[in-house]
């Protein structure tokens, strides 16, 4: 199999780290791996199949070196750097949010949309969505074409992780501090989410749903390829240090039985029901974090709605939700465009 020379830019922060994990563990054919950072992680040693690399500093890395780049960084690092990294040739597959609403830039998720990866080449850049946006959209894809959706209402419950290492470590030290009778400090959320919960999740825009709700709208609509859906999307930040969850309302414009809509969910790629037992959902803790599946719990008919349905969705937010993501972009653009 041909390798490729492949850059991470924001390597030492939590979504560059597992990235360059899963590259490892699906042994993804690289000739020579380029690790870069800002000039403040520049110098640091990293270890990748016993072998240690040197962060390089990503204001004056030479992009000829290399064919795919994994952008794992801010939306102002993304903006300045991908399309000079696209520029040299590189296919970019980005995590910010920078290019997921520019309409030459396509927004994938492998197992939903594959077939409009054809348009990286556009700009050579594509975008990864955001945690939330891309388990969503594995669950509904298969009700989707089945019956259409018309409208859906949903509730995240987002980890910590989501804010990068430091709001894990937030999290850490604030719950060693109460439970110690001290007072809380918070730096990286806008309030204490030790032992709280904040429905508050990037900026508030004008119509008084934060950027975070409104990636869900945006982006839902993008790789479902329908405006039509009306979606009410609130989302709220969790004391929990991995994984997201979701509690989804639907409402489809045929009429779907509980029975039909388990069997779409059981044969939907990257899906996995927990849907029977004792306990007829997934958490986090037990079945997301450190997984690489969308876990679907907890599908009911909607007693208010003659075609409702409700369902609970959990993912790990820095693999599925980020990381492997890309890397099963990267994986599809191997097989048929490369």
């Amino acid at each position: 199999m041909k390798k490729y020379n492949i850059a991470i830019v924001g390597a030492t922060g939590l979504v560059g780290s597992t990235v360059l994990s899963i590259l490892d563990q699906r042994q993804f054919p690289i000739e020579n791996l380029y690790l870069l950072a800002s000039h403040r992680s520049a110098g640091d040693d990293i270890v990748f199949q016993n072998k240690s690399y040197l962060v390089e500093d990503l204001e004056h890395f030479d992009f000829s070196k290399t064919q795919i780049s994994f952008f794992c960084t801010s939306n102002e690092i993304s903006a300045e750097y991908a399309p000079k990294a696209a520029a040299f040739g590189n296919i970019v597959i980005d995590k910010s949010s920078h290019f997921r609403y520019d309409k030459e830039v396509p927004l994938i998720v492998p197992e939903v949309n594959e077939s409009a990866l054809c348009h990286f080449k556009n700009k050579n850049i594509i975008a990864n969505p955001n945690c939330n946006t891309i388990p969503l959209v594995m669950a509904l894809k298969p009700i989707h074409d089945c019956v259409g959706i018309a409208r859906m209402n949903i509730a995240t419950y987002q980890s910590v992780s989501g804010g990068g290492k430091d709001a894990v470590t937030e999290l850490a030290e604030q719950s060693v501090e109460l439970l110690n009778g001290r007072p809380a400090k918070f730096k990286v959320f806008p309030q204490q989410i030790a032992f709280n919960v904040l429905p508050h999740i990037d900026e508030f825009e004008e119509n008084g749903y934060t950027r975070e709700e409104m990636k869900i709208i945006w982006e839902t609509h993008k790789i479902l390829e329908d405006n039509t859906i009306a979606i009410n999307p609130t989302a709220v930040r969790v004391p929990v240090f991995y994984g997201h969850s979701a509690a989804v309302h639907i409402e489809t414009r045929n009429k779907l039985t509980v029975k039909h809509a388990l069997e779409l969910l059981a044969n939907a790629p990257g899906v996995k029901l927990s849907n029977g037992g004792k306990y007829p959902y997934p958490t986090p803790a037990h079945d997301a974090a450190g997984d690489d599946l969308v876990h679907v719990g907890r599908v009911r008919e909607d007693p208010s709605h003659s075609r409702g349905l409700n369902f609970w969705v959990v993912t790990d937010n820095i693999r599925k939700g980020a990381a492997l993501n890309a890397i099963q972009i990267a994986e599809k653009l191997l097989g048929r465009y490369l």
